[in-house]
């Protein structure tokens, strides 16, 4: 049976080992799934104190990671929230983005960039995105109009977009930048964290690069922006009962915050496994007609989030069948976006969704296939990961793959 081709941002069984038989009679393996959180003590013993202070929410522990998180990426200010589509609510908002206002995004992306920008009342403009899986600055010049207030840049995969170009486009036509940085932890753009002189979102839900189950991030240089952003996730308050503004609660525990905390000590050694994982991969897949691997501009660090190939027209089995073949592999394959964001019932007539051109973004999305490379892999997972996938498009029958 062929799993879901579906986005897994929210699939709860993502992070679930199960045994399946995948060798001879009478021998058994863990099924490798597509992701998996990198959890330990430190996690719990961080729950346990929180639990014991008595304090649950809106204390130390959500300033504590706060703080660090800004750190880590090398903002001035982070405020965290109840999810990665809240992050993105609450930052169109704090840049007073909404009705009759026109956002520049790519369609290749989960529907929490299309619903965040619905749930604040903009109007959306989809521009094509390049052969990275990401925006393409000449296409999102071509889409600008006398409405357009932002630019919505979306790092997909753990690759950053071509953050210096979109910043020169927007400051060019005053436009404001808002990245969706939610799969984007710790990545770089010219040795500056994603979106350093704008506002970015993160999330933290459980299939990301660092975790607390759900959450958010907003990371702004902005301290005005920063401030609107804080009164918007406490019902528009600074101080209690003192509402300044109609606001929300998106607020972050205390729990959540203290999971996030210790995640993002283990961020640097998560991305480096990963990054490993994905040059072995790479390494291994090398060759395989018809399959393109993913790659990493010189200016950019990707943390990959996801290691995501393409299965041109010359592959030997098509996508479905490649995840039919490693699922009897007891391999987990995703497909991270089956449909371009506007291509779905409830979006295609919306008199607020400009679809645009966007062929490359169509191709792509029939072609892209995610692999695990979360840091849990062994390099027995990996090579049993390159092996099922030459067995199913080298022909005739399995060939050695090259050790990295």
């Amino acid at each position: 049976m062929v799993p879901p081709a579906a986005g897994a941002d929210h699939d709860p069984a993502e992070t679930v080992r199960a045994d399946v038989s995948t060798g001879p009679p009478g021998r058994k393996e863990h099924r490798i799934r597509i992701s998996e959180p990198l959890l330990g003590v430190e996690e719990e013993t961080a729950v346990l104190a929180v639990l014991r202070s008595g304090r649950l929410t809106s204390g130390p522990r959500v300033e504590e990671f706060e703080q660090a998180f800004a750190a880590a990426h090398g903002f001035a200010h982070a405020v965290a929230v109840s999810s990665g589509t809240t992050a993105l609510v609450t930052a169109l908002r704090a840049h007073g983005i909404g009705p009759g206002d026109e956002v520049i995004t790519t369609p290749l992306t989960f529907g929490a960039t299309l619903n965040a920008l619905l749930e604040v009342g903009a109007a959306t403009r989809f521009a094509d995105i390049d052969d990275d899986f990401l925006l393409d600055p000449a296409a999102v010049a071509a889409a600008i109009t006398p409405r357009t207030r932002a630019i919505m840049p979306v790092h997909l995969y753990g690759l950053p977009a071509d953050m210096p170009e979109i910043t020169r486009l927007a400051e060019r036509h005053g436009l404001t930048v808002i990245a969706d940085a939610a799969q984007a932890h710790g990545a770089l753009v010219a040795g500056q964290s994603v979106a350093a002189a704008s506002t970015a979102t993160f999330s933290m839900y459980g299939s990301k690069n660092i975790t607390c189950g759900e959450g958010g991030v907003v990371t702004t240089p902005d301290a005005r922006i920063a401030d609107r952003l804080r009164l918007i996730r406490n019902h528009g308050m600074r101080n209690r009962y003192e509402h300044l503004m109609a606001g929300s609660n998106y607020r972050l525990t205390e729990m959540q915050a203290a999971i996030g905390s210790v995640q993002l000590g283990r961020l640097p050694e998560i991305n480096r496994r990963r990054a490993a994982h994905a040059a072995r991969l790479t390494t291994g897949l090398e060759g395989v007609p018809g399959l393109i691997t993913p790659r990493q501009p010189a200016d950019r660090l990707h943390v990959w989030h996801q290691y995501t190939v393409r299965l041109t027209d010359d592959a030997r089995a098509g996508r479905d069948e490649v995840i039919e073949a490693l699922d009897q592999a007891g391999v987990e394959a995703r497909v991270f976006y089956p449909r371009l964001a506007f291509d779905h019932d409830c979006y295609r007539d919306h008199p607020r969704i400009a679809r645009g051109d966007t062929p490359r973004a169509e191709l792509i999305s029939r072609q892209v296939l995610s692999l695990p490379v979360h840091p849990r892999l062994t390099d027995t997972d990996l090579d049993r990961v390159i092996d099922a996938v030459r067995r199913t498009l080298v022909s005739p029958g399995p060939e050695p793959h090259p050790k990295p």
